[in-house]
């Protein structure tokens, strides 16, 4: 059974307009999906949906199992209990989604105290461990720090930080890296690939940038319109693309990077 099982998911306003539109996919344990499509394509709903995160005013149906519970109607209560422990999140934007009136120290141990039951010291140590294993310079500092005190890479490696805590079999990466000057990108991205692979752990990464899928997944899916187009191995996708939509894609990034090729040229 796969670890995350989508099938035919559909979302919903409530004035009757479909976002996404009978969508199926697996992600199994320790493979590395990859959605790609333009903004609107309905890449960040479906993580939404995977997580119950949907907001007010849509509604899904269909059926997504997550660990082998259905997402789809469940309870609030069931949903906490799987979001950090079976899913997490890292999110395009972390200073809206880091809480800015928490320390950093804070926001991380709460979410490792759940999991571990560590109290005190202990904690302490844990949460400067977590700090220290996303490659943040002086972990103590950084823990007393509030979220805007800090630069947007470190705010993006906290968030990496804060979903790891709990140790969950998936990974949810929403645009990582688009808030962050391209050498942070490739830092992060780096960070990224070494800790999940290290982990063994399944990551549904969500991008409009092939490049940023290419390098942290195995297989990707190509939406359009909340649609699925396109389905494979990533580099087969990327390297020999088969649908229209796809092909504009990439024809698009390549005239992208050259024109950024002869803007660095001396």
């Amino acid at each position: 059974m796969s670890l995350l099982d989508v099938r035919g998911l559909t979302v919903r306003t409530d004035d009757g307009r479909t976002l996404v539109d009978d969508l199926s996919f697996t992600v199994d344990t320790g493979e590395r999906l990859g959605l790609i499509g333009e903004s609107g394509s309905g890449k960040s709903l479906t993580t939404l949906a995977v997580l119950g995160l949907l907001p007010d005013g849509m509604t899904a149906t269909g059926s997504v199992e997550l660990a082998g519970t259905q997402i789809v109607g469940a309870p609030e209560k069931r949903l906490t209990a799987l979001r950090g422990r079976d899913a997490a999140v890292v999110f395009q934007e972390p200073l809206t989604a880091l809480d800015p009136l928490m320390r950093v120290g804070r926001l991380i141990a709460e979410p490792l105290a759940r999991r571990t039951g560590l109290k005190g010291r202990a904690l302490r140590t844990g949460v400067a461990e977590a700090l220290a294993r996303v490659r943040l310079p002086d972990p103590e500092r950084i823990a007393r720090a509030f979220p805007h005190e800090i630069s947007g890479g470190q705010r993006q490696r906290v968030a990496l930080a804060m979903a790891l805590a709990c140790e969950p079999s998936l990974l949810i990466a929403d645009e990582p890296t688009t808030a962050l000057d391209v050498s942070v990108q490739a830092e992060m991205l780096e960070l990224l690939d070494t800790l999940v692979r290290e982990r063994e752990m399944a990551v549904l990464c969500v991008s409009h940038d092939l490049a940023v899928v290419a390098k942290v997944t195995d297989r990707a899916l190509v939406m359009k319109d909340g649609r699925a187009v396109e389905e494979g191995p990533v580099l087969d996708v990327i390297g020999t693309p088969r649908a229209a939509y796809t092909k504009a894609l990439v024809a698009g990034a390549r005239k992208l990077e050259s024109a950024l090729d002869l803007r660095s040229a001396p």
